[in-house]
């Protein structure tokens, strides 16, 4: 009997009592290798005593400020340390909760950055399909995955949809991936174009898609020639790196590596860790001064918001991924998973695709690679990978909908940057498994 209320009521859950490392240990005593960091979340495992000692310090000091009232040295300190190491021209740090709210702040400060210029016909919104950006109503509006909208269409604010930068699927033959970076950027243009460049207030998107298309990076130049025609329209770049940021694709900011610097950007689940619920919105310095210049309040809030057990968290795990060069362990190895993972799959008749960046990683899944066509939906493959290989003792995290919401299946991984040799042998192995307990994914 319990009265939590859970994510599915059809579904029994184990305890979960410990964490070791890359491992979380249940109430029977099971071990689950994480290699999904839950949902890319604790990078750094689940029991770095760094983190662990510096929030029991921060508790014993102060656990609760709130923000309308106070600063505080942990919130001080971890925004320093964040707009250190920020892209170019990014100067303020307003930390919330978690990756929807730290959305839902983005998409309220661009408009009213526009309001306080006196440019109140700014409004609208372009984000693209098959993006993922929380679960406020907000963050869904802008989200481009038919199937989380569907049940709250009526509720939801009007934004308009692009196709998402996708080369696997939309790449055209005989097109480079450059060719076909400016002509999925070119579709943002067209957009802003459609609704009037006078009324588009911003344009959102994932450097490198997680939930919803499992580790689909931008392609080259893309992201520069998104830059390119939001300045060219007046047009703010927000980033939404809340699952790719933090360390997860090999540099503290995902769009470092694109060369690419937003006007707002959002970053929640490694800049915790797991260890605490935080999230950020950073955004550049003319942002702030035109709300400083103007009515001077920006016209949102939480409760939670800066909170000092929070930051300090936050601040023992960004100092522990910069100070234990964790970042170059990363892209080390991410070589090593990924061509683990091409070994055992990449000639795999029902994988499509391995792709990503860093430590965040996604097999698409098809039944055809010819013609990459996908299982069908009503297959639910994905829930028969995830429940598998959770009894097989890995966690990892796949998802359906892959191509447009409905169809199409994928897994994501994301282990936490921690993993050895022996953690991606055991992430193979026990995936390898999973594959061939499934009928229809026999070879």
């Amino acid at each position: 009997m319990t009265h939590v209320f859970p994510r599915h009521t059809k579904v029994s859950l184990p305890t979960a009592v410990s964490g070791e490392g890359c491992y979380i240990i249940d109430s029977n005593g099971k071990r689950y290798l994480d290699g999904s960091g839950g949902a890319a979340v604790s990078c750094l495992g689940h029991s770095d005593q760094t983190v662990r000692q510096a929030i029991k310090d921060q508790v014993d000091e102060l656990a609760f400020a709130h923000s309308g009232f106070f600063t505080s040295d942990p919130a001080e300190k971890l925004a320093d340390l964040l707009i250190a190491h920020a892209p170019e021209g990014i100067d303020r740090v307003y930390f919330v909760s978690g990756g929807s709210e730290a959305v839902e702040a983005a998409l309220k400060l661009a408009r009213q950055y526009h309001l306080e210029r006196g440019d109140d016909k700014r409004s609208h919104v372009i984000a693209r399909w098959q993006s993922y950006h929380g679960n406020t109503l907000g963050a869904l509006s802008a989200g481009g995955n038919r199937w989380r909208r569907k049940p709250f269409e009526p509720l939801l604010v009007p934004m308009t949809h692009i196709d998402p930068c996708y080369a696997y699927r939309h790449q055209l033959p005989g097109e480079t991936l450059e060719q076909y970076a400016i002509r999925a950027a070119d579709l943002l243009e067209a957009e802003i174009l459609r609704v009037g460049p006078e009324k588009v207030a911003a344009f959102i998107c994932e450097p490198v898609v997680g939930a919803t298309m499992g580790a689909v990076a931008a392609e080259p130049g893309y992201l520069k020639r998104i830059r390119q025609i939001c300045d060219q329209y007046g047009v703010l770049l927000i980033l939404d790196e809340v699952m790719c940021g933090m360390g997860r694709t090999g540099s503290l900011f995902a769009c470092d590596q694109d060369g690419v610097s937003p006007d707002i950007l959002c970053i929640a689940k490694g800049l915790g860790a797991g260890y605490q619920p935080i999230g950020a919105m950073l955004c550049r310095d003319k942002i702030y001064q035109a709300i400083k210049d103007g009515t001077g309040f920006f016209q949102h809030g939480h409760t939670y918001m800066g909170h000092p057990v929070a930051c300090a968290a936050g601040l023992a795990v960004i100092t522990a991924l910069l100070e234990r060069n964790l970042l170059d362990k990363v892209q080390k190895q991410s070589l090593q998973l990924m061509a683990a993972l091409t070994r055992a799959f990449g000639q795999h008749p029902f994988v499509g695709d391995i792709r990503g960046r860093g430590l965040f990683i996604g097999l698409e899944m098809v039944r055809d690679r010819e013609t990459k066509t996908p299982f069908p939906p009503d297959l639910a493959l994905h829930t028969k990978i995830k429940k598998i290989a959770f009894a097989n003792g890995l966690i990892c995290y796949p998802m359906s909908g892959t191509i447009d919401g409905q169809s199409g299946d994928h897994i994501l991984l994301a282990p936490p940057f921690i993993i050895e040799e022996t953690h991606i042998t055991e992430i193979v192995d026990k995936l390898a498994r999973t594959f061939a307990m499934i009928p229809e994914l026999e070879q």
